[in-house]
């Protein structure tokens, strides 16, 4: 202390930390970089310590929690001013209370209200554990051993990348290992170790989070980009200190809202509904896998926003407001109370529409017979699909049938999963597509990579090179025909030999079959996927060798707009009543009325209430949604227009050659049908 200060008075005063997490990393980093400003001496006691005010790590020692006492003593020559600075900090919640509203972009409906739960694409989570004065040398010898390890694996990756692909790309990984042997990060570490007593774990995430948050602020792009280089070190830290300990999504306690960097498809199908509420991302599109696998789940969620996941720490406060876009960080009591009643008149609204509706027929008022079918990627969808009044299922996504398995479905696994729901059905139609492996779904036992996998081995294409895999499916399905009324649909055909090809194919299951004399379906109905521009260019040829057609659009309109569905740099452009889009649906629409098929949609188009009415009027004949809730909603409407009101809406939006008067005008549409919809997105 200076010899100047030692006759000046202290100030103190007592304050009562009022944000809900306490003083943790942010409030504690805050709390000493006000402090660091002034001159004087600052401490800051509880009942148990005494600490500077000046150093985070002695303050994050308080354990200081939410209705904690704290007494802040400054003694100096700008004491009182200090003192007002820091008892302000303190009652504003350290300026972090005060909520954050991101938005990105929303990919499944709904509205939920949780603790945030912070998950690691590794397949963990970050814990923040205490530990025992007398553990932290064991826990310090723990983390060097996980460093040594961690340089170990980076080093043997480094030469193996440098003698088989090239040096310059090795040496990216001679800056993971430089990172790790940085004394002074290494230092920073351990000191949060020994004076905060946190696990290694903890301790990590907190040093190397500082470090990536300063690159994501560098303006430099190419640096910026560099960030990725710390969450590789990270996970690779983090991989080895935890080991088998990974505390596993499937393993949560409690009901939460997960955050994490991205989710693959799997992940997402897997998640315990029980237990995870919503979630967001920084990463995604509207139309990518995982968001589809959402809305089948009924998980609220929102992707695309950037930087979610170190924004927002576990525990905080989470709202997902799946229907607007939004992810609301730590909301104020104006705001919660606000999305609380929302999330009622939700639940309220749905009840009371799918009560009024269930039992009515899915007629527009002049007497034309729309069919409503869901969409489903498991087998125990189909209870709710059908308690909502589904005609059927238009979708069965097969799959998931390899999710979480080391070896492909036998036939009798597959026969399983096929006979529950076409039993569950009765005789209404459940319509299988066939495998859709690969681009951003599962790529199963094939380690090849491709460029460019939208463009690449997909989907029938696949099944084109995997035969034996392709053809159990299909023994599987033609098997469970005898059960219900089963179709096949056949996906990303682009072209008349293709269908033949899948065609033959099936015929010789059925020969097969015939030869074992097991039964099934010989005149079962044989439908195409439109979602290529080269099939509705040739849907007039594809509709004479087939029984239907069932549009999707998803991918229809990303092959057809050069937009990649899961980069939300250019979600934007996906635009599925752009003018290129409507003109597409209305040639294959057209070939199907004349060579007298069916046709309907079973993409996520056809899940938006707002354009269910321009498509009835083009001539879509069935439409296959989900979520299963938004059954009702697709009811509501059809139960309120004439065909020929949807007929002259369909030509008007035709003659628009913007999307977005496109999209207002058929808003405005759908909100004087469902005015209770449109209130609960915008409160």
């Amino acid at each position: 202390m200076d010899i100047n200060t030692k006759n000046i008075k202290s100030l103190e005063r007592k304050v009562k930390i009022a944000n809900s997490n306490g003083m943790h990393a942010r409030p504690a980093t805050k709390f000493a970089e006000i402090a660091n400003k002034y001159s004087s001496e600052i401490r800051v006691k509880t009942k148990n310590k005494d600490v500077d005010g000046k150093s985070v790590i002695e303050l994050l020692t308080l354990g200081a929690e939410s209705g904690t006492e704290l007494v802040i003593i400054t003694k100096g020559p700008d004491a009182a001013e200090a003192l007002d600075a820091m008892e302000g900090l303190i009652k504003s919640k350290f300026e972090e209370e005060f909520m954050e509203i991101r938005k990105g972009i929303a990919v499944s409906p709904g509205v939920v209200i949780h603790e945030a739960f912070v998950f690691e694409s590794e397949g963990y989570r970050i814990p923040r554990h205490i530990i025992r004065k007398d553990e932290v040398e064991g826990e310090i010898h723990r983390l060097e051993k996980a460093i040594e390890d961690s340089k170990k694996e980076i080093h043997d990756l480094e030469i193996n990348i440098s003698e088989n692909i090239s040096s310059e790309i090795g040496s990216i990984f001679g800056t993971h290992r430089m990172i790790l042997q940085d004394a002074r990060l290494k230092n920073e570490i351990i000191e949060k170790i020994q004076k905060a007593n946190f696990t290694p774990e903890f301790a990590v995430s907190l040093a190397l989070r500082v470090y990536i948050r300063k690159f994501q602020d560098i303006k430099d792009s190419y640096l910026a980009e560099r960030v990725s280089d710390i969450f590789d070190v990270e996970r690779r830290l983090l991989r080895n200190l935890l080991g088998e300990k990974r505390e596993e999504l499937k393993n949560l306690a409690q009901e939460v809202v997960l955050i994490a960097h991205d989710l693959t498809p799997s992940q997402t199908a897997s998640l315990d509904t029980e237990k995870v509420k919503g979630f967001a991302t920084d990463v995604g599109g509207r139309t990518s896998h995982t968001a589809i696998v959402a809305r089948a789940l009924g998980i609220p969620a929102v992707v695309g926003l950037g930087t979610i996941t170190t924004d927002v720490f576990g525990g905080d406060t989470v709202i997902v407001d799946g229907n607007r876009g939004l992810i609301i960080v730590r909301p104020d009591e104006e705001t919660l109370k606000t999305y609380r009643s929302k999330v009622i008149s939700i639940h309220v609204f749905e009840e009371k529409l799918a009560t009024e509706l269930k039992d009515q027929p899915s007629t527009t008022r002049d007497g034309k017979h729309i069919s409503i079918y869901g969409n489903i990627e498991f087998p125990r969808e189909i209870g709710v699909n059908m308690k909502l009044g589904a005609e059927g299922i238009g979708l069965y996504r097969t799959e998931f049938l390899y999710l979480g398995s080391p070896r492909p479905p036998t036939e009798e696994e597959h026969l399983e999963a096929y006979t529950t729901v076409v039993r569950e059905s009765k005789d209404k139609p459940v319509i299988i597509r066939t495998l859709d492996l690969g681009a951003d779904k599962f790529n199963y036992s094939d380690e090849r990579k491709e460029g460019n996998p939208f463009l690449g081995c997909r989907s029938i294409r696949y099944c084109f090179e995997n035969p034996t895999i392709f053809k159990i499916q299909l023994r599987a399905i033609l098997r469970a025909s005898v059960f219900g009324n089963a179709k096949i649909l056949l996906p990303l055909i682009s072209s008349v030999q293709e269908l033949r090809l899948a065609k033959r194919m099936i015929e010789e299951v059925m020969e097969e079959l015939d030869t074992e004399r097991i039964p099934f379906n010989k005149d079962i109905d044989i439908g195409v996927m439109i979602e290529v521009p080269s099939s509705v260019m040739i849907a007039d040829i594809l509709a004479k060798e087939c029984d239907f057609f069932s549009i999707g659009t998803n991918d229809l309109i990303q092959y057809t707009l050069a937009v990649d569905r899961n980069n939300e740099r250019v979600a934007y452009l996906y635009c599925p009543v752009h003018p290129a889009i409507l003109r597409l649906l209305k040639l294959a629409i057209k070939a199907a009325k004349e060579n007298n098929i069916p046709i309907g949609i079973c993409g996520e188009m056809g899940s938006e209430i707002v354009y269910t009415i321009p498509l009835i009027g083009l001539g879509i004949t069935h439409f296959s949604v989900a979520p299963a809730t938004i059954i009702p909603e697709i009811k509501k409407i059809v139960r309120s227009i004439t065909f020929e009101q949807a007929k002259e809406v369909a030509e008007t939006i035709y003659s628009f050659d913007e999307p977005e008067k496109t999209i207002d005008y058929l808003t405005n549409i759908a909100r004087e049908i469902l005015p209770e919809v449109f209130n609960v997105q915008n409160p």
